[in-house]
Order: C-alpha cells, then structure tokens, then sequence
C-alpha cells in the first residue's frame, strides 16, 4: 500500500509517498481503508529530529511513518470486534504513527462513527479536539461566564479551544496572527489580538489559560486570577528540556500549576466530539488539501507557519 514515510531526520524534503505492507487487523482491530489524515505539529519535530532521542523512541525504527488522525472507511473487521460494520465511515486517532497511509489497523475502541455527511478531508480535521474537551472540559472544568484565553487560537487545536470555548458559555478571547483574527472572531472569539504586538502583560487576567504553543509558559501563567487554571497541550520542541522541566517544576504552584496531559482518546470522547460537530459547536477548519504523493508539500507547508486550521492530506489522490 503507499504510506507516507521518511528514511533519515531533515527538511520536509526528507518525506515522500513509499510501499509497505498493508497491516494484518487480526481478530481484534478493525482495518479502515483511510482517505484522509492531516498534518500534526509533533510530527514536524519528529521528522525533522529536534526532539533527538525521545523523538527515535516515539516513531522507532526507519523507515518512520507518519499520520495521529484519520477518517476513512471500514475495510475489514477482526472476529471478536463487534459493533462495527464493513463500510462504514470512521474517524478516530492511532496510538504513535502510521495513519497517512492507504489503510490503517485501530482498536475498536479508538475510532468512532464520521459525522453524517461530512466529507473525509473536512471531517480529519476534527477529531484532535479531543484534546480540547479533555484540556477545557476535564483538565480546566471551563466554567460558563469564565475568561478563557487561547494562545494559537488559529492553528490545528486552536480552533476548536475557540469554538468550544464559546460552546462551553466562556468569555473567549484568542491570540493569532493580524492576519488571522478575523477568523478567531468568526469562530466565536469574543476578542481577538495580534500575539506579535500584545505583550502578555496588556491582555488582563483569565480563569482559564489554553495554550496550544508550548513558547514562554511562564509569561502566561502568570496572566490567571486567583483559582485560574492553565493547560498547556505542547510544549517548547525548540528547549524540550527546559520546557518540560518548567511544567513539572509548577506543581510547586498547586492548583495554579501548568497541566499538561498526553492524549489518548477513547471512543466517548471521538462520539462526544462527533455529536458536538454534528450540533453545529464544532466547524472544520482546512487551510490546504495536499494528494499523499506531495506528502512533503504539506509538511513543507505547515512548517511554514501561519496555518487557518489544518493541512490535510488527501490519501486517495
């Protein structure tokens, strides 16, 4: 099957549409025909080897795989799976790598039923809010009439920390690019400002800090009200060490501390994201639509900055 792989660490160039075997679901996963995946953030440093070793632990041997989300169709379906019907259409995220491929095997229990009619490049957009519902809704406990800041609120998860900010009854105001905020505003940000010209200091204060950069953690939580809370979902690839040691070491801050969570999304919280997208809270953001055999193209683009949304990947074309 053609799946997207990369031989060595390097430039997007490093990237390209190559063979592999098509996986063997077995009796317990569920084999789904894929024909759409996007480009993620923690693939860009992996890829490009700024995570050094952690990152060769993470993807593993060469040649490396890439793609987290996806959204396809049922192919196959392994013999003690049940609830799951050849045809059907499913999104979901894999555990590690391997998604940007013509087909992927995944448990049962980490896919879940497309929204209905949404088509697949749109809908692999979607399901990384996961992680914002479990950063907002579970890590946070975002409260209706709450100030919620999002750092990012243009990018790939920043979206959807908008759109369910506003969903979730917060007073919402998002950091992007000047040439961004039009979108923030149209997603439901009630303000919206260039994070190139606002210090932090200039923006007040907030019950809730959703950070999707990773970059000066420090400056930001310093921004929460008393009883605020922050989450961060990335950290710094450029100062891992450092920026991971500054999370752990705010838990001296108790419940003002940073959290941050790796995600693991199950299938209630892909049904939840599918019901939020289908009562009109959650909308697909796609910047560009790039066919598999430009795989690096799309990399290439991400790593440019200055993304609206996502950068999908047509598995098809």
């Amino acid at each position: 099957m053609r799946a997207a792989l990369f031989d060595r660490v390097g430039p997007p160039e490093v990237i390209y549409e190559g063979r592999r075997p098509v996986p063997d679901p077995g009796d317990d996963k569920v084999l789904v025909r894929v024909l759409a995946s996007s480009v993620n953030g923690g693939e860009l440093s992996g890829r490009s080897g700024d995570l050094g070793l952690l990152g060769s632990l993470v993807m593993g041997p060469f040649p490396r795989a890439v793609g987290l989300d996806f959204a396809g169709e049922v192919a196959s379906v392994g013999a003690n799976v049940r609830g799951v019907a050849v045809g059907e259409r499913v999104w979901g995220l894999i555990r590690g790598f391997g998604a940007m491929a013509e087909y992927v095997a995944v448990p049962p229990d980490r896919m879940a039923r497309m929204p209905e009619g949404m088509e697949p490049v749109a809908a692999v957009t979607i399901p990384v809010a996961t992680t914002v519902v479990t950063a907002l809704r579970d890590k946070a406990r975002l409260r209706p009439g709450e100030r919620l800041l999002v750092r990012g609120a243009t990018g790939g998860v920043g979206v959807g920390g908008v759109q369910l900010g506003r969903a979730y009854g917060a007073h919402v105001t998002a950091l992007a690019r000047a040439e961004h905020l039009d979108l923030a505003r149209d997603l439901g940000a009630h303000e919206a400002f260039d994070y190139r010209t606002t210090a932090p200091a200039g923006l007040g204060r907030f019950d809730v800090v959703l950070d999707t950069v990773g970059t000066d953690l420090r400056a930001y939580r310093r921004l929460l009200a008393p009883g605020g809370r922050m989450v961060a979902v990335s950290f710094d690839t450029a100062r891992p060490l450092r920026s991971v040691g500054y999370i752990l070491g705010s838990a001296v801050f108790g419940r003002r501390r940073v959290r941050f969570f790796s995600g693991n999304p199950r299938r209630d919280l892909l049904e939840e994201v599918a019901r939020l997208a289908e009562a009109g809270d959650l909308r697909p953001v796609v910047d560009r639509v790039f066919p598999l055999s430009d795989v690096a193209g799309a990399h290439r683009a991400l790593e440019a900055g200055g993304v609206r949304g996502k950068v999908v990947v047509d598995v098809t074309a």
